[in-house]
C-alpha cells in the first residue's frame, strides 16, 4: 500500500488535472446501511479540471466547477456529476485553452492578437468583468438552485440532472460587483446575503440584500426582480474593501466583520496590464482592527456602536445567537491569510514537511458583543454578563468596545451545523479537521459546552465537508446523519459516500462509486420532494 504522505498520490488524487465526469447515473456499492428515512440528494461544487489544452491553472479554487450529486431512495444510492457549462468552460474549451482569468490564474490572448488593446479594455473599467466559473457552492432562491462563487454571476442548473441552465447577474437586480457564496434562509424561505459595490456613485459600500421565497402576488415573474437592499454599509477605506467569504445571522441581527483582509481596486483594475493576477490585489494589514458591524433587522440600520477585535483573517461563520442582550458568534479565525497561497497548485505539490505548513492553524473562536451597558462603565471592565464563556468586551478610552474572543478549539474548518438551529442557542458544530497542511483527514463533531470532540478518519482518506441531514422525527439537535463524500489515495479503495450517526459519529455506511469523484467545496442536501422542482 502506498505511504499517506507520497505526495504524488494525494496531489493525483485530490487535485486531479483532467477529472472525468459521470454524466449518466451510476448506482453505488452500499456497505452497511443507508436510513431508509433518508430521501433526497446532495448535491455538491467544487473545482475538477485544472488543465485546459496544454495550459494549467495556477490555484486549485481555480478549477471548472464540477457538479456532483448523490441521490438517495430506499437505501439505495446513485451517483453522477457534470460539469458546469458556464461561459467560461465553454470558451475555454473551444479555444482549448485557458482563456478566461480566474482569481490566481490570469488569462492572456494568442500571441497574435494585440494584447494591449485587451489590457485597455480592461482598464476603462473600475472592476473588470469576471468570470462565471460558479465553482464553490449551490444556494437556493425561492424554487430553484444555483452554482455561485464570489462574483456577481451565478448560475441555474436542475438539480435533477445537473443540466445548466441560464446565467444571472446579481448586478441587473442590486449594485454588488462581488457577492458571498454563503448566504442565509430566514425562517419564511428568503434569501439573504452580503455583496460590496464597488465604485457607485462615487461610494465602496457592503450591501445586505433579500430575495423572497415567493414572487407577490401581481409581482413580476423572477424571484430576482423582486430583490431589495436592505442595509448598506460604508467601506472604511473607498478603494481597500475588506474581503469576506460568509456572515452571521441572527432573529433580530446580522453580524458582518469587516476584517483587515483588503482588495485593492486600483491593483485590481491595472491587474491585467500589469500581468498579475487578481489575487495578488488582496493584502493583509496585521496592524489593523477588525470591525464588527451590526445590522438591526428590525431598523435596517447598522447599531451606532463600534466594536472590534485584533487583526484576524476568518472565511466562514459558524453560528450566532442572542442571549440576555448579548450577541454571540462563533467564526473560524486565522492570525494572517496565509491559506489562500496554501493551495496554489506548486504548493501544494511540495513535500509533505513542516517547510511547507500553514503559516497560521484555523481556530474557533466565539465573540460575545454587550448590547446593553452602562455608557459610563469605567475603561477595561468586562461588560460581558453571560455565564459559561471566557469572551470579554472591554471598553476603550475612545468609547468604543474591544472584543476578546474566547479559543474553542483547534483545526477545524467547513464548519457545517443542524440548520435548523441557525440564529439559535447550539451546541454542535461538524466539521473537518486539519493540523499543519490544508487538506482534512478527519471529519469531527465539536461540542461548544463540554468542549468534546468526536472523530472519523481512515487511512489514505480524504473527506470533505460533512453535510448534516435531520432525522424526519428528531426530537433533538444532533438527531439525523453526518454525510461527506470521501476520496482515497489508496489504489485498491473506490470513492464513497460516508453516512455517519450524528450523535454518536459512528459509521452506519457508505456507498461505493465506480468514478472519478473529485474532492469538492460546498454543497447542500434537497430533500426529495424538492429535488424535481
Amino acid at each position: 500500500m502506498q505511504n499517506i504522505n507520497t505526495v504524488e498520490s494525494v496531489v493525483d488524487v485530490i487535485f486531479s488535472f483532467d477529472r472525468k465526469d459521470c454524466p449518466e447515473p451510476v448506482k453505488a456499492e452500499v456497505r452497511g446501511e443507508i436510513p431508509k428515512w433518508l430521501q433526497g440528494t446532495l448535491l455538491r461544487n467544487g473545482p475538477g479540471i485544472h488543465k485546459v489544452g496544454e495550459m494549467h491553472y495556477n490555484h486549485w479554487f481555480d478549477g471548472l466547477a464540477l457538479l456532483h450529486s448523490f441521490t438517495f431512495k430506499n437505501g439505495e444510492v446513485h451517483y453522477r456529476s457534470k460539469y458546469l457549462k458556464s461561459d467560461t468552460y465553454n470558451s475555454n474549451m473551444e479555444a482549448n485553452r485557458i482563456v478566461v482569468s480566474e482569481f490566481g490564474t490570469m488569462a492572456y490572448p494568442d500571441p497574435c492578437k494585440n494584447i494591449f488593446s485587451k489590457a485597455f479594455t480592461y482598464l476603462s473599467h473600475v472592476v473588470p468583468e469576471f468570470t462565471d466559473n460558479c465553482l464553490i457552492n449551490i444556494i437556493k432562491l425561492g424554487e430553484d438552485f444555483y452554482a455561485s462563487s464570489e462574483t456577481n454571476f451565478i448560475r441555474k442548473i436542475n438539480p435533477q440532472t445537473l443540466d445548466t441552465l441560464e446565467k444571472v447577474d446579481y448586478m441587473k437586480y442590486v449594485t454588488v460587483n462581488i457577492a458571498t457564496s454563503h448566504p442565509h434562509y430566514d425562517s419564511a424561505g428568503n434569501t439573504l446575503n452580503m455583496g460590496t459595490s464597488i465604485g457607485d456613485k462615487g461610494k465602496t459600500k457592503y450591501i445586505l440584500f433579500k430575495i423572497p421565497a415567493k414572487i407577490p402576488d401581481n409581482g413580476k415573474k423572477s424571484l430576482l426582480k423582486h430583490a431589495e437592499v436592505v442595509c448598506s454599509i460604508p467601506s472604511y477605506r473607498l478603494l481597500s474593501p475588506s474581503y469576506y467569504h460568509s456572515f452571521g445571522l441572527t432573529e433580530n441581527y446580522v453580524i458582518f466583520i469587516e476584517q483587515p483582509l483588503k482588495l485593492d481596486i486600483v491593483k485590481l483594475a491595472t491587474a491585467y496590464f500589469r500581468g498579475v493576477n487578481w489575487a495578488s490585489c488582496i493584502t493583509f494589514n496585521g496592524d489593523e482592527k477588525t470591525w464588527f458591524h451590526i445590522i438591526d433587522r428590525r431598523t435596517r440600520k447598522p447599531i451606532s456602536k463600534k466594536f472590534y477585535a485584533d487583526a484576524l483573517v476568518t472565511y466562514h461563520h459558524i453560528n450566532a445567537y442572542e442571549e440576555d442582550d448579548h450577541l454571540i458568534f462563533d467564526i473560524i479565525a486565522y492570525k494572517d491569510n496565509g491559506l489562500y497561497d496554501m493551495f496554489y497548485l506548486a504548493n501544494l505539490k511540495k513535500d509533505f514537511s513542516q517547510e511547507t505548513a500553514m503559516t497560521s492553524v484555523p481556530v474557533c473562536k466565539r465573540f460575545v458583543i454587550p448590547l446593553q451597558y452602562d455608557k459610563n462603565v469605567n475603561v477595561g471592565v468586562n461588560l460581558v454578563r453571560i455565564p459559561m464563556t471566557m469572551a470579554k468586551a472591554v471598553k476603550d478610552d475612545n468609547g468604543d468596545i474591544y472584543c476578546e474572543p474566547e479559543t474553542m478549539c483547534e483545526g477545524i474548518e467547513l464548519p457545517r451545523i443542524n440548520y435548523d438551529f441557525n440564529g439559535k442557542k447550539y451546541r454542535y458544530v461538524y466539521a473537518t479537521h486539519v493540523e499543519w497542511r490544508p487538506i482534512p483527514t478527519k471529519i469531527v463533531k465539536f461540542d461548544t459546552v463540554t468542549k468534546d470532540m468526536l472523530s472519523w478518519t481512515e487511512d489514505m482518506c480524504w473527506p470533505a465537508e460533512p453535510m448534516f441531514v435531520s432525522h424526519p422525527d428528531a426530537k433533538e439537535e444532533d438527531d439525523g446523519v453526518i454525510l461527506s463524500s470521501v476520496v482515497s489515495s489508496d489504489p485498491n479503495k473506490a470513492p464513497f459516500l460516508l453516512v455517519l450517526d450524528a450523535k454518536t459519529f459512528q459509521e452506519l455506511g457508505r456507498a461505493s462509486v465506480n468514478a472519478n469523484i473529485h474532492l469538492d467545496l460546498h454543497g447542500l442536501f434537497i430533500p426529495e420532494n424538492n429535488v424535481t422542482k
